[in-house]
C-alpha cells in the first residue's frame, strides 16, 4: 500500500485547527489573550486586505473582552497601492479608535524592480530563478541527473563541479541534497508544469528576482518591529507558497520564538476561506472596496506578478484607479506577459501529453 507523505504543517496541526468554525474562533481569541498578556508590548502588520481585517476584529474583539493593553498597529506602503486600499487603512483606523502608521521604504518598488529584477510565478521560483541568472550553471546538469543510474554520486559530482550552488542544483535537478528526486515539493524548478523545459526554450530577457518585496516589506517591518516583544502577522496556510511549507523554527505555525528572541503570533494560520466568510457575515465586517466594488478576491501587492491573476484583477482596477494600472504595467510587464507566454506553452504541452524533460524540439543552446 503506497503511504501519502504529508508535512508538518498537517502532522503536527494543534486540535482546534479542526473544529467547526465558531469554536475555532473561540480558541483564536484565547490563543490572542493568552499571548498578549504574556507578551503586552505587541505590533500586528495590517495590509488593508480581508485576512487583516479579519484579524484586527478579532484582537480588537479580543482586547476588549479581556481588558488587554493596546496592540501597535502598521501599514506598510510599498508607494504601488490602490486607492481603496488607503482609504480602507483610514476606515478601520476610525473604526476601532486605533492608530495604524502608515511606514514607507528606502528602496520603491521601482527602484527594487529596476536593481534586482521582477518576480515571475512564486517567490520560491523567482527566488530560484534569480539564483541560476547570478550563476550560471547550465540546466543541463538537470538531464546530467535523470540519466545517471546513482543519483546519489551524480549529486556529489555536481556539488564538486559548483561549489556553493547545493540549493541551485536541488532546484534544477528536483532533488534533495542527498541526490533522491523530489519532483514534487514546491523548492523545485517543476513544482510549476514543464517550467525548466520552458526556460530552456525560451530563456527570460529580464531579471528575475523577488527582492522587491524584501526591500518594500520584510526590510522596513524588521526595522519597525525590532523593538516589540509580539510580531502578530495574518498569515494562513490556505494562502499556499512559503506559508504552506513548514520552517525551521517551528512546527504548529502559529506561534514562535524567532532567532532574535522575540515571538510571532499567525492567529489566523488553520482559518480557512469558509470561516473567514463565516466570520465577515457573523460580525458584519465591510472589506475595502477593492473587494465590495472592484471584485477581486485578494489584493496583496497590488499587480505583483506572483498572483496567477494579476493581469485580470488589473483589468477589474482599471476602471476605478487607470493609473495604478499603469504603474503596475511599466514595473512588471515583462513578468506578466512572460508567464502568459509560459501558460500557452503549458498547454500545448498538455494537449500533446509530453512528458516534463522531452520539450518540443525548440530548444535553444
Amino acid at each position: 500500500m503506497e503511504t501519502t507523505y504529508k508535512s508538518r504543517v498537517y502532522t503536527d496541526r494543534p486540535d482546534y485547527a479542526d473544529f467547526d468554525t465558531p469554536a475555532k474562533f473561540l480558541a483564536i481569541q484565547s490563543i490572542i489573550a493568552k499571548r498578549l498578556q504574556q507578551h503586552p508590548k505587541a505590533i500586528c502588520s495590517y495590509s488593508g486586505g480581508a485576512d487583516s481585517d479579519i484579524m484586527i476584529d478579532l484582537i480588537e474583539r479580543t482586547r476588549e473582552l479581556f481588558e488587554l493593553p493596546p496592540v501597535k498597529y502598521v501599514f506598510f506602503n510599498t508607494g504601488l497601492e490602490m486607492k481603496a486600499t488607503k482609504d480602507h487603512v483610514k476606515k478601520t483606523s476610525e473604526k476601532y479608535g486605533v492608530e495604524i502608521e502608515e511606514c514607507q521604504p528606502k528602496i520603491s518598488i521601482v527602484q527594487a524592480a529596476r536593481t534586482y529584477g521582477i518576480p515571475f510565478v512564486s517567490k520560491i521560483m523567482s527566488q530560484g530563478l534569480e539564483n541560476w541568472q547570478k550563476k550560471g550553471v547550465p540546466l543541463s546538469i538537470a538531464e546530467e541527473y535523470d540519466k545517471a543510474e546513482d543519483k546519489a554520486a551524480k549529486r556529489r559530482e555536481l556539488k564538486e563541479r559548483y561549489p556553493k550552488c547545493e540549493s541551485l542544483i536541488n532546484f534544477l535537478c528536483c532533488c534533495n541534497s542527498a541526490g533522491e528526486p523530489r519532483p514534487n515539493i514546491q523548492l523545485v524548478i517543476n513544482s510549476s508544469k514543464y517550467m525548466r523545459d520552458f526556460i530552456a526554450e525560451y530563456p527570460p530577457d529580464f531579471k528575475i528576482s523577488a527582492k522587491c518585496c524584501d526591500y518594500c516589506k520584510k526590510q522596513i517591518a524588521h526595522k519597525v518591529q525590532k523593538d516589540y516583544e509580539l510580531i502578530i502577522t495574518g498569515e494562513r496556510r490556505d494562502e499556499g507558497g512559503m506559508r504552506s511549507v513548514p520552517r525551521k523554527d517551528n512546527t504548529a505555525l502559529c506561534f514562535t520564538q524567532t532567532s532574535t528572541g522575540q515571538y510571532r503570533l499567525r492567529p489566523l494560520y488553520y482559518v480557512s476561506d469558509k470561516d473567514k466568510e463565516w466570520y465577515k457575515n457573523y460580525y458584519g465586517i465591510k472589506y475595502s472596496d477593492a473587494y465590495e466594488v472592484y471584485g477581486l478576491t485578494r489584493t496583496g501587492c497590488c499587480g505583483c506578478p506572483i498572483s496567477y491573476k494579476a493581469v485580470d484583477d488589473l483589468e477589474q482596477i482599471r476602471p476605478y484607479e487607470p493609473n495604478v494600472v499603469k504603474a503596475a504595467w511599466n514595473i512588471f510587464g515583462k513578468s506578466y506577459k512572460y508567464r502568459q507566454k509560459y501558460n500557452a506553452y503549458k498547454e500545448e504541452r498538455r494537449k500533446n501529453r509530453l512528458p516534463c524533460g522531452t520539450g518540443t524540439g525548440k530548444e535553444k543552446i
